[in-house]
């Protein structure tokens, strides 16, 4: 923590330790530090403090540091510089850790005496660590990041002012139309942003503020221009300050933030309201959807320690398609070729892999290879999948109400989609009790079944689906739910995030049958890594293992057609498969 002491003429000096965020420094009660002394006005200034740092901000009041005046401005701090605000002088103490080095150097008695023996040599130099690795930040509003404080303070005090002279909320209820709502918010903005007397720092626009306050007011804020931006597939937002993207599996900090946690919470509630879910103190978690499918999971405090946190998985205006995966080294021409035979086989299949892994983006691609002639059912938590078939039945889970009544699980979804005649269900993900009824299913009729896991191997991904079952209540035998597992699955597809943001599909795994206990499974394809490139990035192919699957009869039967060379194709020889 950072360590301030704070002196006014005829009280007692005050030392404060900073956190890292950001404290409003005036003379209202509002302020996080309020100071009463001549020369303050209520919002006088903000201190920017972080673990090791600290920076000032004015906010029209004023101040002074080491004897240099600054308005309108940010400015470093540097330990033991005098800050004076009003009547009121603040000193930089620095970090704890630095205070306490201070205190603990020993005076050394002997210094002037003159040594007759000679001195030791010197110990060697400690060896300089490597700075960490700093994220790298992703340029998008435009706003340099020192005067990012001023434009908080000045978009925070816009949208008070907003709220007096347009009443959004009573316009709603009146009736008035999306297009009016809009056009009613961006005139009253530009009105009050024209009206400001406050130089703006260097690369600070009224057109910038203006478009942020505007996105904030009838929008989701920065998160419009992120939505935006194809190359961006994950955003989070830690907080109002805090706002970082994955792109290209990179994570980068953006120059984006919000005014406030009210304009975060603002824009969870847009995401979630038409959605007929809630989120407050009583309900701090919620996942939800956007328009374009992307998946939304907020969590708000006291859960969350940093303020409102929003996470976005995007998903593409124009969903992957397989030559897509080829075409980033996800999957080789020959593996597709065999899952869209096992897909129209109508074997089931399960894609298992960790968070983030590309899992739903997977499945979302299997699913095209089903015929439009089939009934197709999806059941998922928050609706993501994309089919293109005609006849498809969307199902989407329900949470509990204020009252804690009326939520609708998969599991319920499941036994009802046994009653609406599908030819296919195809279940997001399974992660609870539902998995029971997922196998009993395949195990009565309805084959060609797909559904994803969490799991870091094919092998686990069967130990948590016999975890999933037990779940479900009840207190079945291990060796009957590996049976009804053996007897269901036909094939496990797992795919891993590598450490260089990839996405590979690592096996395509048959379950085999029963030995014993155990159930056996055969790896069909394999991914062979090879090493690392120059630039970063894992080096490898795809290749089969050498084994047939054990269904080559049923491809027969099915007039299906598939090369049988791509099971001996470029496969792994002598010390290759070391």
């Amino acid at each position: 923590m950072y360590e301030i002491l704070i002196r006014i003429p005829g009280r007692e000096d005050v030392k404060a330790r900073l956190v890292p965020g950001t404290y409003r420094v005036g003379s209202s009660p509002a302020c996080h530090l309020t100071l009463q002394a001549p020369g303050i006005v209520p919002r006088h200034c903000q201190l920017i403090a972080t673990e090791t740092d600290l920076k000032i901000a004015d906010l029209g009041g004023g101040i002074t540091v080491d004897g240099e005046e600054f308005r309108g401005q940010t400015v470093h701090i540097r330990p033991g510089s005098s800050i004076r605000i009003g009547g009121a002088e603040i000193t930089a103490l620095g970090t704890e850790e630095n205070a306490a080095q201070e205190q603990k150097k020993p005076e050394n008695p002997f210094a002037s005496m003159k040594q007759e023996q000679p001195s030791d040599p010197p110990p060697p130099a400690p060896r300089k660590k490597e700075p960490p690795a700093e994220i790298p930040i992703l340029q998008v509003s435009g706003i340099p990041l020192e005067a990012r404080a001023l434009v908080q303070e000045i978009k925070r005090l816009s949208h008070i002012e907003l709220l007096k002279r347009l009443n959004l909320k009573r316009m709603v209820l009146s009736g008035a139309a999306q297009e009016d709502l809009e056009k009613k918010a961006r005139e009253t903005i530009h009105e009050i942003i024209s009206e400001l007397t406050v130089t703006l720092p260097d690369g600070v626009t009224t057109e910038k503020i203006e478009r942020e306050l505007v996105h904030e007011a009838i929008g989701l804020g920065p998160l419009e221009d992120l939505i935006a931006m194809p190359a961006i597939t994950e955003i989070m937002v830690n907080g109002p300050d805090s706002v970082y993207v994955e792109t290209k599996g990179v994570l980068h900090k953006t120059d984006m933030a919000f005014a406030d946690n009210h304009q975060v919470l603002a824009a969870i509630e847009r995401i979630v309201a038409p959605l007929g879910r809630r989120i407050d103190e009583s309900s701090p978690m919620v996942d939800a959807r956007l328009k374009d499918g992307s998946r939304v999971n907020a969590i708000i405090p006291p859960l969350s320690l940093v303020g409102p946190t929003i996470t976005i998985r995007k998903f593409s205006r124009n969903p992957l398609q397989i030559d897509d995966l080829v075409r980033f080294g996800s999957i080789s021409y020959e593996m597709a070729d065999f899952l869209n035979v096992c897909v129209k086989l109508r074997k089931n299949i399960i894609i298992s892999g960790g968070t983030g892994s590309g899992k739903t983006t997977l499945l979302n691609i299997l699913s095209s290879f089903l015929p439009d002639t089939e009934r197709i059912i999806t059941i998922e938590d928050a609706a993501e999948l994309q089919l293109r078939q005609d006849h498809v039945v969307r199902l989407e889970s329900r949470p509990a109400n204020i009252e804690g009544k009326g939520e609708i699980s998969i599991r319920d979804l499941v036994r009802n989609s046994l009653r609406m005649r599908p030819d296919r269900i195809v279940i997001g993900e399974c992660r609870g009790g539902e998995a029971l009824d997922m196998l009993q299913a395949m195990n009565t009729g309805h084959d060609g079944s797909l559904t994803t896991i969490h799991a870091n191997s094919p092998r686990d991904a069967l130990s948590r689906l016999e975890t999933l079952v037990l779940m479900a209540g009840f207190d079945l035998p291990l060796r009957a739910i590996r049976e009804q597992i053996a007897s269901a699955i036909s094939l496990i597809v797992q795919i891993n995030r590598e450490k260089d943001g990839t996405r590979k599909v690592t096996n395509i795994s048959e379950i085999t049958r029963m030995e014993g206990d155990m159930i056996t499974m055969q790896d069909i394809f394999l991914y062979h890594q090879d090493g690392w490139g120059p630039d970063g990035k894992m080096t490898g192919r795809h290749v089969p293992s050498g084994n047939l699957p054990s269904f080559m009869d049923d491809i027969k039967r099915a007039g299906l057609k598939l090369d049988l060379d791509i099971f001996s194709r470029g496969m792994l020889k002598g010390e290759d498969r070391k």
